[in-house]
C-alpha cells in the first residue's frame, strides 16, 4: 500500500483550496488528510480522503501582554505566546503525523509548519510563490523541506531566487484549476446574453483581497463608451461613484469561465490560478498587482512584465486618457507570450513529481529511486 499524503492548505482565498484538489485528482489511490482551517473552500471528498478542521489561529492574541511582548525568532512569522488556537493547531497536525505516517507532507503554506514537520521528522515539500522571500523565516523553511513545488512556468521564476534553493524546486508549468472546454467566444456571449459585436473588456476579482477599485472603473467606463465593461467577483466601494450605463456588476459566478471566453480583454490581479485562468482561455491580460505579503503579487507582475505576456500596472488608472492608453498597450502585446505559460498537464506532473519523490526517499534502492525523480523532471522539457 502506497504511503499516506498529508496536505497542509491555507485558508485565504480559494487557491490553495482549488490547487490541492486538482492535484489530488491526479494522485494514485494512496490515503490522503487534508488539513485547513474552512472546509467551505473545499469541494466533495471521495472515502479515501479525510479532512482535519483547524482552528483559525489568524489573528489570535498572546495571552497577556507580557507574552506579546517577547521577541518573535527570525525564523517564524506568526507565533503567538499562550495562544490556545496556534497549540490546537500544532496538535492537530502531529495528530495527523503520527496517525499516518506520512510519506510527505505537501505544505500550501505555512513556515512554521515546515519547521514542525521537520522537528517531527516528516518530510515536506513546500508550494512555492513568487515574492520578496528571502528573510530567515522563508530560508529555513526551504532548507527545511525536501523539496518545492513551482506551480508555474520556469521562465516565470524570480532571478534573485537563490541557485540552492532552484535545484530543489520543481517547476510544473502553469496550474490552472478550471476542468470544463473553453468555449468560443460567440457561443460564450450567446450563453451569457451579451452583444455579440461589441467590445468586452472583464474585470476578474478573486477571493483573496478587497476586489476590484469600482471608482476607478466608472472612469473606465466613461473613458471607453462604446466598450461594455462587466466585474466578476467582488469590488471595493468609495461610495461616490457615478454610474455608468456601459459598467455592470455581475458579482460571484460560478460560470467564470464563460465569462473568460467572452472577453476580448480582462483586467485582473497577479494571483497564480487567475493568470493561468487568462492564459488558458487566451486573453489580452491587463495585470493590476493586488497588496500581498512579501510583495508576491507585485513580484509576479514584474516577471510578467518581463516577458511581455501581461501589460502590468503598478495603480489602477485614475483618469480617461490612462485607461484609454492601458487598454491600447494591452491589446498591442496579444497573447503571444501569454498562452505558453499555461501547462494542461501541469497538476499531473505535480502528483508524479510527488509520488517519484516519495519513492525516492523512502525507497531501499536508492538507485532505482534517483532514477523515478529524474524521469518525473524530465516531463517539464520543453
Amino acid at each position: 500500500m502506497s504511503r499516506p499524503f498529508v496536505f497542509f492548505v491555507h485558508h485565504q482565498g480559494r487557491g490553495h483550496a482549488r490547487r490541492c484538489e486538482e492535484i489530488i485528482r491526479h494522485l494514485d489511490d494512496r490515503p490522503i488528510t487534508i488539513l485547513s482551517a474552512d472546509r467551505t473552500i473545499f469541494g466533495d471528498f471521495d472515502e479515501r480522503i479525510f479532512f482535519v478542521e483547524l482552528p483559525n489561529a489568524i489573528g489570535d492574541p498572546s495571552a497577556t501582554g507580557a507574552l506579546h511582548n517577547q521577541q518573535t525568532p527570525d525564523v517564524t512569522q506568526c507565533v503567538p505566546l499562550g495562544s490556545p488556537a496556534l497549540k490546537a493547531n500544532a496538535e492537530a497536525i502531529v495528530g495527523a503525523f503520527k496517525r499516518d505516517n506520512p510519506g510527505l507532507m505537501i505544505n500550501d503554506v505555512s513556515v512554521e509548519w515546515a519547521l514542525l514537520a521537520r522537528l517531527c521528522s516528516v518530510p515536506s515539500v513546500k508550494i512555492r510563490m513568487h515574492g520578496d522571500r528571502s528573510d530567515a523565516s522563508h530560508t529555513a523553511a526551504y532548507q527545511a523541506c525536501v523539496g518545492m513545488i513551482a506551480p508555474f512556468h520556469a521562465d516565470l521564476e524570480q532571478p534573485d531566487y537563490p541557485d540552492w534553493a532552484r535545484a530543489k524546486t520543481f517547476y510544473s508549468g502553469g496550474l490552472c484549476t478550471s476542468l470544463d472546454a473553453v468555449p468560443e467566444k460567440a457561443k460564450a456571449r450567446t450563453k451569457l446574453g451579451l452583444p455579440e459585436d461589441r467590445q468586452i473588456i472583464l474585470t476578474l476579482s478573486g477571493g483573496g483581497g478587497s476586489g476590484a477599485n469600482y471608482a476607478s472603473l466608472t472612469m473606465a467606463a466613461r473613458a471607453l463608451p462604446d466598450a461594455l465593461w462587466l466585474t466578476v467577483g467582488p469590488v471595493q466601494l468609495e461610495g461616490h461613484e457615478t454610474e455608468f450605463t456601459n459598467l455592470r456588476q455581475c458579482g460571484w459566478v460560478e460560470n467564470v469561465l464563460d465569462y473568460l471566453a467572452a472577453a476580448d480583454v480582462v483586467v485582473a490581479s497577479a494571483g497564480d490560478n487567475t493568470c493561468h485562468e487568462i492564459a488558458r482561455v487566451g486573453r489580452p491580460f491587463l495585470c493590476i498587482p493586488e497588496w500581498r505579503y512579501y510583495d508576491e503579487q507585485v513580484a509576479k507582475g514584474r516577471e510578467l512584465a518581463r516577458l511581455g505576456s501581461a501589460h502590468v500596472l503598478s495603480k489602477w488608472p485614475a483618469s480617461n486618457r490612462q485607461w484609454q492608453n492601458a487598454i491600447v498597450a494591452t491589446l498591442e502585446l496579444g497573447t503571444g507570450q501569454l498562452i505558453p505559460l499555461f501547462d494542461p498537464k501541469a497538476a499531473n506532473k505535480i502528483a508524479d513529481h510527488l509520488i517519484a519523490l516519495d519513492a525516492h526517499l523512502w525507497a531501499d534502492d536508492s538507485a532505482v529511486a534517483d532514477r523515478a525523480v529524474a524521469e518525473s523532471s524530465l516531463s517539464l522539457v520543453g
